[in-house]
């Protein structure tokens, strides 16, 4: 008999071998007709896969998230088999699965074009009604090279001739195009219902600019079309919101070819900045951090001592002088350890934090750089505490509370917490992995956090937590993360004196909370579509005069404003109230407050909100206090 066991502990029994879809349907005829693939023994697998021993199983459906990238997955291959079909001559490369859909290379003699991929998605309708069964097959490696030259897929070969040989490969069939691939697969192409093109692009082939360049066709697939509508609407209005475009209309900042992948701030774009700096600032200073400023530079030898020459030289920026080589700073850590190294520390000083707006540069590839969100120059609010093993936990579980709370005040109350574990390169043994990783998870639990782990994600010295927000469209964002380090200050020689006078290597944890601040603007500005907050809007409030006669009573108004700290502007010109309104509600302005003779006669103003809200007229030092409120709440 041959025990399958279910993941709710109930056991079936089968007397010869079943496959996958055979469980599925003993249990039930519904289930059987989701079933998508299994997760036999923890390994995800095909529904047509055969178990002959007992084993655990669990049948994968489209509400499961594997179940969703096996139908990306299978759509990829799709997409491949109507481009074959369209396109006899195109070869096929690769073609994986990545947030929110997949992609596929092609090599063929001239460029797709838009009437192209319409024809294309046409096509894999029209494949995915015929419901033909997607069919697994092995051959040994040498056989397979063979065949995919003998079809005329060079590329397919060349992948398969990097795999050792003596193993077997997989292919996948469905109708009559084959293609290499480990798997698993929905059951038969008419599972595949929904799903869209969305754009074409160019790619070298293995990401090697000395390689051909390919033709990349991207798309989207989802088990549900109300949940593929949600996610074109969402790419409309991100469209909307792209900071790039809000960042030019705002006149905020700008870019240029002299200066790839760095910024112009223009003066309203600086005030956000020097809003968030300020504030974070205070921050710092609220949770006991000491601010420091370390070098731009440092010489290699120090880089190499501290592990990031061998592991991250490839994004660093280096240059020479007088036969020394030096290096941009692309993190902060090395250069607070040699703060912390200037003085001799004991165990009283200890936890001792350290914040720095700390600009680095690294070298991102061109095609990687995105208006301010993937840049060459940013500046972190940086931070690092060096402390006992005993304090780890207290040092992070503050640190939650605080970053919980900065979120809050930027408008960010979903909040996603995951832990980024050891990468395959990495510095230090596994025993202090161990440690690392352990002595996070027990801080979250006391925090009582709920997290989700990210094998192979953490930084090169250490694992780390990250904060994922959550925006006002749904997307997610990576902002802030806590890393213990045990392998670094060791490296560089940290040490402080003991109870007993003994030295010791004091734990490193570097923290972040809202990471890159030029990466967190632009988050801001496509989360409030560019109307931002009063606290950080540039320019928050302007006073227009509805005649010439009413000009004087507008200025007095903006000089009691000002006098409270508030950023405000008359607009005196000799223009229609209506053009006015208008023209400063496009620059998103939080308030519009409009003057004429009744409001100077009497020491209001009729106030707009953002959005054309009318609020009334209110007497001036009344909403004035409402504004300082406002503010300081940061509602």
């Amino acid at each position: 008999m041959i025990e399958i066991t279910l993941p709710d502990g109930s056991q079936r029994s089968f007397s010869e071998a079943v496959t996958v879809l055979q469980v599925a349907q003993s249990i039930g005829a519904s289930l059987g007709k989701a079933a998508l693939a299994g997760k036999l023994n923890g390994q995800l697998v095909d529904a047509s896969t055969v178990i002959t021993t007992p084993a655990s199983l669990a049948i994968i459906t489209e509400k499961e998230s594997e179940g969703l990238e096996v139908l990306r997955h299978s759509t990829a291959h799709l997409l491949a088999y109507a481009v074959k079909t369209l396109f006899p001559d195109a070869q096929v490369t690769i073609g994986p699965v990545i947030e929110n859909g997949f992609y596929y290379d092609f090599a063929y003699h001239r460029p797709f074009t838009p009437e192209d991929l319409i024809a294309i998605e046409q096509q894999m309708v029209l494949l995915a009604k015929k419901d033909e069964t997607v069919v697994r097959s092995v051959l040994p490696r040498d056989e397979a090279i063979a065949y995919f030259k003998s079809i005329g897929e060079f590329y397919k070969a060349e992948i398969i001739e990097s795999i050792p040989e003596g193993e077997a490969v997989s292919l996948y069939t469905q109708g009559s195009f084959t293609d290499l691939c480990r798997g698993p697969h929905v059951p038969s192409t008419g599972k595949l219902k929904v799903f869209k093109l969305m754009k074409l692009a160019g790619a070298y082939w293995r990401g090697d600019a000395k390689n051909a360049m390919l033709q990349r066709i991207y798309g989207t697939a989802w088990a549900k079309k109300e949940d593929q509508d949600a996610y074109l609407h969402m790419l409309e209005e991100a469209e909307k919101r792209d900071h790039r475009k809000l960042g030019k209309q705002l006149d905020l900042f700008h870019f240029q070819d002299e200066a790839p992948g760095l910024i112009f701030w223009h003066p309203k774009g600086w005030i956000i900045w020097q809003q968030i700096e300020q504030y974070m600032r205070a921050v710092y200073q609220d949770n006991g951090y000491q601010e420091v400023k370390g070098p731009q530079i440092l010489d290699r030898s120090l880089w190499e001592k501290s592990g990031h020459w061998d592991n991250y030289k490839d994004n660093m920026f280096s240059t020479e002088s007088e036969s020394r080589i030096y290096a941009l700073k692309p993190m902060n850590c090395p250069g607070h350890i040699q703060i912390f190294n200037a003085g001799l520390h004991s165990y009283r000083d200890l936890p001792l934090r350290y914040g720095e707006f700390g600009q680095c540069h690294r070298n991102e590839p061109s095609g990687a750089l995105h208006g301010v969100m993937r840049v060459r120059g940013f500046t972190q609010d940086d931070g690092h505490i060096f402390c006992t093993e005993d304090q780890i936990q207290a040092e992070v579980v503050d640190f939650d509370r605080a970053v919980r709370q900065v979120y809050a005040h930027f408008g960010f109350n979903q909040i996603a917490v995951k832990l980024a574990l050891r990468p395959p390169k990495r510095v230090g043994d596994d025993a202090v992995w161990d440690k690392a990783e352990e002595a996070l998870r027990a801080a979250l639990r006391n925090s009582g956090q709920e997290w989700e782990e990210l094998p192979a994600e953490g930084a090169f010295y250490g694992p780390k937590i990250e904060y994922h927000l959550k925006d006002s469209i749904g997307r997610s964002w990576q902002c802030g993360t806590m890393q213990v380090d045990f392998s670094m200050p060791a490296r560089l020689g940290a040490e402080y004196v003991t109870q007993d006078n003994a030295r010791k290597v004091p734990v490193m944890l570097h923290r972040a909370i809202l990471g890159s601040l030029e990466r967190f603007i632009g988050i801001l500005i496509e989360n409030h579509a560019g109307a931002l907050p009063l606290w950080l809007a540039p320019e928050q409030i302007v006073v227009v005069n509805v005649a010439q006669a009413h000009a004087e009573y507008a200025e007095h108004v903006v000089q009691v404003l000002k006098k409270q700290g508030l950023r405000a502007s008359a607009d005196l010109r000799n223009e229609k109230i209506t053009y006015k309104i208008r023209d400063h509600s496009v620059r998103k302005l939080p308030y519009i407050l409009v003057v004429g003779e009744k409001e100077r006669d009497a020491q209001t103003v009729a106030v707009r909100a953002r959005g054309g809200v009318d609020l009334g007229v209110i007497p001036v030092a009344t909403f004035l206090e409402q504004l300082v409120q406002e503010i300081t709440l940061r509602v």
